[in-house]
């Protein structure tokens, strides 16, 4: 599968902790390209697994984000993105800035996730990932209808290996 996305976009990486989004945007995209919400976290808390530290870590990733696309450069949110309502403040910030938005969906089996996620060095706790993955398959109608260029769904771990980034050329809209 070829995703095209244009250069000046926000991306937003959607899927439960453990459906491999860090390393697919690590593989796909420069490391300034990618605001994760883990790294936001070790960022203001030293520690990218403090959930206290989470809405600082979300407030920076939302600074970053504006200044990315006022800049008009290529903006990848990693995060869960599961939830509608948070998905809806990152694309509110890609309006502003009359950027477009676009979506990676990882759709993988829950088994597959919560077998990634007991191979990490820091486990998440397996029932946050089933909840994960339960708001992202209930949320998955949604997608269409949130004003999103274009969405593209990874459904297996093959279609995650397959899967292949275009640049395109650059939105007209200032």
């Amino acid at each position: 599968m070829i995703i095209a996305l244009p250069p000046d976009a926000l991306v937003l990486l959607v899927g439960p902790s453990g459906s491999g989004k860090s390393t697919f945007a690590a593989h796909h995209f420069a490391p300034t390209e990618i605001l994760s919400s883990d790294a936001m976290r070790a960022m203001v808390a030293d520690d990218p697994l403090d959930q206290a530290a989470t809405e600082a870590a979300f407030e920076l990733l939302h600074t970053a984000l504006a200044m990315r696309l006022s800049l008009r450069r290529l903006a990848v949110v990693d995060a869960t993105n599961v939830e509608g309502w948070a998905r809806e403040k990152l694309l509110a910030v890609a309006r502003r800035a009359r950027r477009p938005a676009h979506a990676i969906v990882f759709d993988l089996p829950l088994e597959v996730c919560l077998q990634r996620n007991l191979e990490r060095d820091h486990p998440r706790p397996a029932a946050a990932i089933r909840r994960q993955h339960r708001w992202l398959r209930e949320s998955l109608p949604q997608l269409a209808s949130e004003g999103l260029g274009g969405i593209w769904t990874l459904s297996s771990e093959e279609d995650v290996d397959a899967a292949q980034i275009s640049r395109v050329a650059p939105a007209l809209s200032s």
